[in-house]
């Protein structure tokens, strides 16, 4: 018979005096009515470790009313990735401690290939992480900026100058792809000529600064938060923006992180035939 326990997170607080208070795995604090079950004989059934387990009907309701609110919990925790592969491709630097984060929280982590990457398409408990040491060349993601139509994960990040940018995990038809974030940077800045000339390439040779092991292991660690949140189907309790709508920047300098809004951009709709050309009458009497 599997035993239930407090919840990843959750803690029994004695408060001396007075009656024993959940602490939530959110960080608040509930008031327990246990009833006729002691504070002990609750510690003993719900803390490994904490006493000997005691067995009463009025315990079992107990132990039962934290089951359905989420705060005990009768299986191991399965780490969140599990049942998940991740391909990875890109520059080491950032792909290899990506790799061992998310090995850690349960995924199978492959490498993959620029080439292979538009076969990847269609396969569902599957994402594909693309990070780059340097600008992104011209096209080099539009293969990949279609997975997300056939519910295939795809996340992705690149440095541009000291600053490293995490764009928003796309995981279905209509999430902001790659494109769209260059369409919205553009949108929100007065210098677009310069931008796109230096995303094509028009600019002087990179000096740096390149990811360093801690600078490194924090992007991986966003990268792998996002993983977390796909996996997992909804936003985490807090979360100010949803990984599929959020744009971060981390400044490599003071590892400073910010968050930006980010929407998808709508097809824009061919122009009537009539206002797109003028017709030979209208040529002739103009």
């Amino acid at each position: 018979m599997n035993r239930s326990r407090l919840a990843p997170g959750a803690g029994i607080v004695t408060v001396p005096g007075g009656r024993p208070v959940l602490r939530t795995s959110d960080g608040e604090f509930l008031r327990i009515d246990t009833g006729r079950v002691g504070t002990e004989e609750l510690v003993g059934r719900l803390a490994p470790g904490e006493g000997a387990p005691v067995e009463s009907v009025e315990l079992d309701d107990l132990v039962t009313a934290f089951e359905e609110a989420g705060h005990a919990v009768t299986e191991p925790r399965r780490p969140p990735l599990t049942g998940r592969t991740v391909h990875l491709l890109g520059d080491s630097v950032l792909t290899g401690p990506l790799s061992r984060f998310a090995a850690a929280e349960g995924a199978e982590v492959r490498p993959a290939t620029a080439d292979g990457v538009a076969a990847l398409a269609g396969e569902r408990d599957t994402a594909v992480v693309w990070c780059l040491d340097s600008p992104v060349p011209e096209g080099l993601w539009d293969a990949a900026d279609r997975l997300p139509a056939g519910h295939t994960a795809w996340l992705r990040c690149h440095r541009e100058g000291a600053h490293a940018w995490i764009e928003p995990l796309a995981s279905a038809p209509g999430d902001v792809t790659a494109a769209h974030v260059r369409l919205r940077r553009l949108a929100a800045t007065a210098a677009h000529r310069e931008l796109a000339a230096y995303w094509a390439g028009h600019r002087t040779p990179d000096t740096g600064p390149h990811p360093t092991q801690a600078s490194a292991a924090l992007i991986a660690a966003l990268l792998t938060a996002d993983l977390i949140a796909w996996a997992n189907g909804e936003p985490p309790r807090g979360a100010t923006l949803p990984a599929r709508r959020r744009l971060r920047r981390v400044d490599l300098r003071d590892l400073t992180v910010t968050e930006h809004p980010a929407l998808p951009v709508p097809e824009a709709a061919p122009l009537p035939a009539a206002t797109a050309r003028r017709s030979p009458t209208a040529r002739v009497n103009a």
